[in-house]
């Protein structure tokens, strides 16, 4: 049986999957969402609106709260862009009265889910679609979403359906499998040509535009709908190369929302000042986003200017004087003076979060650099509620082997938390480590005296910095650095080890 469509609608574009805001008391927010759907109308350009789907955490909806959300959203967009209301449920009875609700307050579609928790067979998701189609006068849109169902609609179900009812206009695939997608376009395209086909998974928009969907449902579109609508088009103007170039730009933010979506989503907008609070239970901040994704998901918005950069922990424009810079080893100014003791600082990483900034001293065992050390270890193990926060750690080889010459870390900034450990205690110290032994096997820390010497090395880690990999990399080369210096604008080791003499340095530390 085939239904003639009531009104056309032609599925394509840019659509954001918008997050439902909710308010203090948990509650539908219907003021936060009219602000949201008229930021990604007037202010990104989208072409679309998609609400209650999953992004939308439709399943953590009552059933009223769902009807009411699907009202306001066609009350907002006031025919300025379709509205393709998410109406799938895990039964077709609830599916079919929230469909025939979507028709009655002017959605333009219906975005249906695929049944799940009762997994049903090829022929049941057949029948259920069918039976919607038949009955409710309006397109229907196939949407499915494996990663949360565990339901695939095979091809050869696609295909009678978009053969059979002329009312069911396209499908979403949320899924970042290409081969299915590019077999859906290849077997239902040509018996079925006026099928829409649109991306709902993120990472894989770029190459699914290039191999011919007609658009595109997506989290991140809530976020960065703009760029989604620039890289259409270029794609739909043949310009490939300068499309990939602006889907790369935007790939990490893709990558993070795909992984904690809704979220990751109301995360990202309330970074950007609209505020659609936080998820329902079961979902939540640091779990079903981690901090750490947070914090990178926030680097990137500010990189792309959609969230103000946050000003980093300004390191002074001058040196600091000797008594604060290694103050939590009880080493002074003038400690460092009359015994030739060997300073050194490294910068390096620029403004970035990730940025590495070591002090450090260098001093034979027997003398005030190693009494320091020895008390800073003491400290850990006899008292450590005076350096709490602060707390020295040993540079060790992946191997757990302490480097030659024996090196301490000390951390500049109070740790709070245990990411911010992690980072100290993960790439700070291995990035230390490696530069040690990389300035011995130089030749900048003579190797006959690597037994008798101890390092201190102050060391500094933004409470923001998110990428491992660039803290180790940055703390690497900013140690170098800094013990190069402490060598090379001093009086040579052998004069530490073999000169008794007291007189005035060449270079104030």
């Amino acid at each position: 049986m085939k239904k003639q469509l009531g009104k056309k609608f032609v599925p394509g574009g840019v659509s954001p999957a918008l997050v439902t805001p909710f308010t203090k008391q948990d509650e539908f927010d219907e003021e936060a969402y009219r602000r949201l759907i008229r930021f990604v109308i007037d202010d990104l350009g989208v072409t679309g609106i998609v609400p209650a789907g999953s992004t939308g955490e439709f399943s953590s909806l009552f059933f009223e709260e769902q009807k009411r959300v699907i009202e306001v959203a066609v009350d907002e967009a006031n025919g300025k862009v379709d509205v393709m209301a998410g109406t799938g449920t895990s039964g077709t009875k609830r599916t079919l009265e929230m469909t025939k609700h979507a028709l009655d307050v002017g959605a333009d579609a219906a975005l249906i889910i695929t049944p799940y928790y009762m997994k049903p067979t090829q022929r049941g998701l057949f029948l259920h679609y069918s039976k919607i189609a038949d009955k409710v006068d309006m397109p229907i849109m196939l949407y499915q979403l494996p990663a949360l169902t565990d339901v695939v609609l095979p091809r050869m179900v696609v295909e009678d359906l978009a053969v059979e009812h002329e009312n069911i206009v396209g499908m979403k695939c949320s899924w970042g499998n290409m081969a299915y997608l590019m077999e859906i376009l290849e077997r239902v395209k040509p018996v079925a040509p006026n099928f829409k086909i649109l991306c709902g998974w993120d990472e894989i928009v770029f190459p699914a535009l290039a191999a011919g969907v007609d658009g595109c449902i997506l989290a991140s579109a809530n976020i960065i709908g703009d760029h989604w609508v620039k890289i259409k088009k270029l794609v739909d103007s043949g310009k490939l190369f300068e499309a990939r170039k602006a889907e790369m730009e935007i790939h990490k933010i893709t990558r993070i929302i795909v992984k904690t979506g809704a979220a990751g989503t109301k995360e990202a907008l309330n970074m950007m000042g609209i505020k659609v609070r936080k998820p329902r239970l079961p979902l939540e901040i640091g779990g079903s986003i981690s901090h750490e994704l947070r914090s990178e998901l926030r680097l990137e918005l500010e990189r792309i200017g959609k969230v103000k950069i946050e000003p980093i922990v300004a390191l002074p424009e001058e040196p600091a004087k000797i008594e604060e810079r290694f103050g939590q080893v009880d080493v002074t100014a003038e400690t460092i003076l009359q015994n030739k003791l060997l300073v050194g600082e490294g910068f390096f990483g620029g403004d970035r979060p990730e940025m590495a900034h070591i002090d450090l001293l260098i001093g034979p065992k027997d003398g005030p650099v190693g009494e320091a050390f020895a008390k800073a270890l003491a400290m850990v193990k006899d008292d450590p509620s005076k350096i709490e926060g602060h707390e020295p750690l040993l540079a060790l080889l992946e191997t757990n082997e302490a480097v030659k010459p024996e090196t301490i870390l000390i951390p500049k900034v109070f740790i709070r938390n245990l990411r911010q450990a992690s980072m100290v205690f993960g790439p700070v110290q291995a990035g230390v480590a490696k530069a040690v032994i990389q300035c011995v096997k130089d030749g900048f820390l003579p190797e006959k005296y690597v037994n008798d010497l101890v390092i201190i090395a102050s060391v500094f880690v933004h409470p923001h910095a998110v990428s491992r990999n660039r803290v180790y990399v940055n703390n690497r080369k900013a140690t170098v650095m800094a013990i190069r210096k402490a060598v090379e604008n001093k009086p040579d080791l052998d004069f530490l080890f073999e000169s008794p003499a007291r007189h005035p340095l060449k270079n104030e530390p």
